[in-house]
């Protein structure tokens, strides 16, 4: 008995110090972490918008819309989610003046629509690639800048509608945890049916449901892809001998590869968020069975916010238009200083 018990108490011991030193090896990582991303987020996705906008990087108005969309939604979520609740959460000591501002589900609701639209609008663009590539007589009356702005537009709307439910079920005062809410609720709110059906609904339209329908997508077009050009090969080889090369092909493919690494940057980097968010929710409902740390929800959180500055990074290395426009813009001041000492 003696020795069952010391057995069991070895255990929780070590269980308890593994705990704490994950906890303080976590925070301390964050503490660097957050910041840094914070001050590359911002500026990258600011330069993003603006070398975008110009219009000079060769890719058509319509795909330049959702590019442009998608980088403003980024930017909203590293301000809105990195810098007004994460960095606060980490630094409470220095933010603890937040708890006395009573605007958290104001926040809550601006955070959770620029995340909806961060998300949905990789949906988006990936069902406009989608139609582009597979469906050749859909293609002109869908792939346009008109029918972009009118879907983002849609999404945008939509995003703000669905997530002003958190403005009555959260208070406006700020509980500085880090925890999936960062508010304090109303009372009675986390056991109650409805908070139940509004939480399992919110992480169904986000992130689970566009996790799907990106896989599904992508499914389809790799599938149209990969028959159309086994059959283009075959004829061309028949027809032209000495000219293998294909225009048209090169060109698809340099969208294919900025559609499938913006897919793949985006599954990669929710995946643990969402996997989180679902064995949440179904241990709430009774039916856990692993046990998942804490520490899962702080990593998941952190690569979902390291998607928000990585498009950047996607566009540099797979259009080399977009390359020379940031070579440009980074020149530009030193070039304009150069100028005026002559």
């Amino acid at each position: 008995m003696e020795r069952g018990l010391s057995f069991w108490y070895d255990r929780l011991t070590k269980h308890y110090h593994w705990t704490w030193l994950t906890y303080y090896a976590l925070r301390l990582i964050q503490f660097f972490y957050y910041p840094i991303l914070a001050i590359v987020g911002v500026p990258v996705n600011s330069l993003t918008i603006s070398i975008l906008h110009r219009g000079k990087c060769g890719l058509s108005k319509c795909v330049t819309r959702y590019l442009v969309a998608m980088a403003v939604g980024d930017l909203l979520v590293v301000i809105f989610d990195l810098i007004l609740r994460q960095i606060p959460i980490v630094f409470d000591d220095q933010f603890s003046f937040l708890m006395y501002i009573p605007v958290c589900n104001i926040h809550a609701v601006l955070l959770y629509a620029a995340t909806d639209c961060s998300v949905w609008f990789t949906v988006t663009f990936t069902f406009d690639r989608c139609v582009a590539i597979c469906c050749q007589k859909l293609k002109n009356k869908y792939c346009t800048q008109k029918t972009a702005s009118v879907v983002l537009g849609t999404v945008t709307v939509l995003s703000c509608l669905k997530n002003t439910y958190w403005y009555f079920i959260l208070t406006g005062w700020y509980s500085l945890d880090n925890a999936p809410w960062f508010c304090y609720a109303i009372e009675n709110a986390l056991e109650s049916t409805v908070w139940g059906s509004v939480e399992f609904l919110h992480y169904i339209l986000n992130p689970c449901v566009p996790f799907v329908l990106i896989l599904v997508l992508n499914f389809f077009t790799i599938r149209y892809i990969l028959i159309t050009s086994s059959a283009r090969r075959r004829l061309r080889a028949h027809n032209n001998r000495e000219n293998p090369r294909d225009p048209e092909m090169e060109s698809r493919k340099k969208s294919i590869v900025l559609l499938f690494v913006i897919s793949a940057n985006f599954i990669l980097l929710w995946s643990l968020f969402m996997f989180y968010s679902i064995w949440r929710r179904m241990s709430f409902l009774g039916y856990e069975t692993i046990h998942l740390d804490w520490f899962v929800l702080e990593i998941g959180l952190m690569l979902q916010l390291l998607s928000c500055c990585t498009n950047t990074c996607i566009y540099a290395i797979t259009q080399s238009k977009f390359r020379e426009q940031v070579k440009h813009v980074l020149k530009y001041p030193f070039v304009s200083i150069w100028s005026l000492t002559q």
